[in-house]
């Protein structure tokens, strides 16, 4: 039983299958987002001369890269993929790209910095590109009143399913650099790609195989040139959707700096002197700490309410991110992860759950790409800001005090959402 008040042995398939697909794509987040793959372009640029603070600087690039070739991309493929049965295509399209590119991520051919960021950069698209739809997919598997629990249910199995394959990546990294099994370092992460690779496309068949596009617009001819004619419609009716609008916006400022602490916090360790070793245990205790922290969440939502849990989540960042400028040990590491840990999931989750709440089901995925849209320009933004004020001041600490603004912002554009009642949902989906 699932104390948040869902029986696990109820859950339809198609919830179960959904939620899965958090089991499956959490591998690549754990693995190739936070740790084994910065670990491994740390190596590979110190080897090349570059100094800690420029190839930091170069990571955050690349992710500010990565996330503005999608951003452009989200709204007019949620738009496009609203009509029957596109939904599914593009998701599939975008989950061969990222499971495709994480497995060449261990090609002797990455060992060039650049050819990694080029491979990472690609997976980056893939990894996003399939989260717009399968995101969207939340109107289509449950109702409104378990979405909160369905989605935070997805992030605490991510936490959970992440931790398997990356036990077994971490295991083969420490014998190898203990030199117990005949493996560079090096070999020891590459092989740890195609791992990450496998798990996250095999977990991915469920999903594919059970949840369908219930709620769609039937197909046109000409579903582009219709498709830009309906985002700009969207566009122009906004003020119809005054709370989505204003949720956007702060979630815009929010979730970069959730995502900016997940995209950096590795190279950060790594600046503070933190060995690869315990930069790999602290991120897996991270995961079970996060786990159930993500179903309180989903349960706390039901009694307080979404956006007051919402609300929670903010001012706990503010607080690590205060937390964040003071470091300097190991332990001070360590304490900084298990505080991430509390609230990374519940932010997560109850901001997909919530928006899924607002937005019309038929049109699910075109609001949904709007949703990514601003998450990943938003994901632009935070890397961006910790590289240029990390590389000026030639401190990592300062890079990420200075994403205190945008969890400043975004909780106070957050106040002034109206509260998601029944009026204003029947009012959004007239």
């Amino acid at each position: 039983m699932y104390k948040g008040g869902i029986n696990l042995s109820k859950l339809t398939i198609e919830e179960k299958s959904w939620a899965f697909y958090d089991w499956a794509n959490s591998a690549y987040s754990m693995a190739i987002t936070s740790t084994l793959l910065p670990i491994y372009f740390k190596m590979i640029t110190d080897n090349s001369g570059i100094s800690s603070a420029t190839s930091t600087a170069y990571w955050g690039y690349a992710n500010s890269f990565a996330t503005l070739l999608i951003s452009l991309l989200a709204p007019i493929l949620g738009t496009i993929a609203d009509y029957k049965d596109y939904k599914k295509r593009f998701f599939i399209f975008f989950v061969t790209i990222g499971v495709c590119f994480t497995a060449l991520l261990s090609i002797e051919g990455a060992g060039n910095y650049k050819v990694l960021l080029l491979f990472y950069i690609l997976t980056v698209i893939g990894f996003s590109g399939a989260n717009i739809f399968y995101d969207s997919f939340i109107v289509d598997i449950t109702s409104k009143e378990r979405m909160d629990k369905i989605s935070s249910l997805g992030y605490a199995l991510g936490y959970i399913g992440s931790t398997i394959p990356f036990i077994i990546c971490i295991a083969i990294v420490i014998l190898s650099q203990k030199h117990i099994i005949p493996l560079s370092i090096a070999s020891a992460c590459q092989i740890s790609f195609i791992i990450t690779a496998l798990w996250w496309g095999m977990f991915t068949l469920p999903m594919i195989k059970n949840v369908k596009q219930v709620n769609y617009i039937e197909r046109e001819p000409k579903p582009v040139t219709n498709s830009f004619k309906r985002m700009l419609s969207t566009l122009k009716n906004i003020k119809h959707h005054k709370s989505v609008m204003l949720f956007l916006i702060a979630y815009f400022f929010y979730i970069d700096g959730v995502d900016t602490i997940i995209k950096m916090a590795t190279v950060y360790g790594s600046d503070l002197g933190v060995s690869s070793t315990s930069l790999l245990i602290i991120l897996l205790v991270t995961q079970f700490v996060a786990c159930p922290f993500a179903l309180l969440y989903g349960k706390l939502a039901g009694k307080f309410k979404g956006k007051f849990m919402l609300n929670v989540a903010i001012i706990m960042y503010v607080i690590i991110c205060i937390y964040a400028y003071f470091l300097k040990t190991t332990l001070d590491f360590w304490i900084l992860a298990m505080l991430v840990g509390t609230s990374q999931g519940g932010i997560q989750a109850l901001s997909r759950s919530y928006f899924g709440k607002l937005v019309p089901k038929e049109k699910a995925a075109e609001f949904f790409g709007f949703y990514n849209i601003f998450g990943k320009f938003a994901a632009i933004m935070g890397p961006f800001l910790v590289g240029i004020v990390t590389q000026i001041t030639g401190k990592t600490n300062n890079g990420v005090f200075s994403i205190i603004i945008l969890f400043l912002i975004g909780g106070i554009i957050l106040l002034k959402v109206p509260s998601l009642d029944q009026e204003v949902n029947q009012t959004l989906h007239q």
